[in-house]
């Protein structure tokens, strides 16, 4: 079998102890699906990404295969920018061609970013928005006003709620296998994605991801890529813009992710990875 790296994707510099783990495989040819999933359950991270020499991703959770992750196309790209060179790449996803940078800094850290396919929103059947609220005992005037719930895809479909109450956003809790159940009916790939403004130009993130032993998840690249495409189909930014997102304070892990947000196109998510 190959060997497996272990990285920490979109760690807060500002905060030790952060990002969010992933598996990297660097040669995944001749890897079978079985293969794939089985180092993925041994890892036990929330993914574990597979390359191949031709550029060609695939993405296993300890579960299932996943259509794209965000933070371990970050993890793979900085493992490969650790042994190549930094630089350009492409991988070809199973959701299309997702083009990436790699950069090592004046502090010696290797930097990636991602620009994620072309974005679409979705409005919420009636029904499932309901269900999902009731879920996580949150209450229709919990929500932004400004901000309605959509389904927001850039790689993965992700249910966005944005919360206008930081006590709201702390406190809410969640049955995880409820919730998984209500995922894998309605095809949500990803996270759900509970959002919370914290200034002018960043956001706080809670993203919900239970499989195995993990319920929520440190850092969520294509979710943040997802929010990006959310905020410019409401016209909620002034694009060409670029955010910032905090997430993994609820699980002890700070990861910061930046977003770039152009007028038209695919959304730009960058940050940081270290090897565990």
């Amino acid at each position: 079998m190959p060997a497996v790296l272990r990285y920490a994707a979109f760690a807060d510099p500002d905060r030790p102890g952060g990002g969010n783990p992933a598996g990297v495989v660097l040669d995944a040819d001749g890897l079978t699906d079985a293969d794939m999933q089985r180092i993925a359950a041994d890892v036990g991270f929330s993914e574990t990404a597979f390359l191949r020499a031709d550029g060609g991703i695939r993405y296993f959770s300890p579960l299932a295969e996943v259509p794209f992750c965000g933070h371990a196309t970050i993890a793979t790209a900085v493992a490969v920018a650790a042994r190549d060179g930094a630089g350009s790449l492409t991988f070809a996803t199973p959701v299309g061609p997702v083009e990436l940078e790699t950069s090592r800094g004046a502090d010696g850290v290797l930097r990636a970013s991602f620009t994620s396919v072309e974005p679409r929103i979705e409005e919420f059947a009636p029904a499932v928005l309901s269900r999902l609220l009731h879920l996580l005992r949150i209450r229709e005037e919990d929500l932004d006003p400004d901000l309605p719930p959509r389904i927001a895809y850039a790689g993965n479909r992700h249910p966005v709620l944005v919360l206008h109450d930081a006590g709201v956003f702390d406190g809410f809790t969640f049955d995880p296998a409820a919730v998984r159940a209500l995922m894998d009916a309605e095809g949500w790939a990803g996270t759900v994605t509970v959002m919370l403004r914290a200034a002018d130009t960043v956001w706080e993130a809670r993203n919900l991801f239970p499989v195995g032993v993990i319920t929520e998840d440190p850092a969520t690249g294509s979710a943040a890529a997802s929010f990006g495409g959310y905020l410019r189909e409401l016209a909620a930014v002034d694009a060409p813009a670029r955010i910032g997102i905090r997430q993994g304070r609820h699980v002890g892990r700070p990861s910061l992710l930046v977003v770039d947000i152009p007028a038209a196109g695919g959304i730009t998510v960058s940050g940081t990875a270290r090897l565990l």
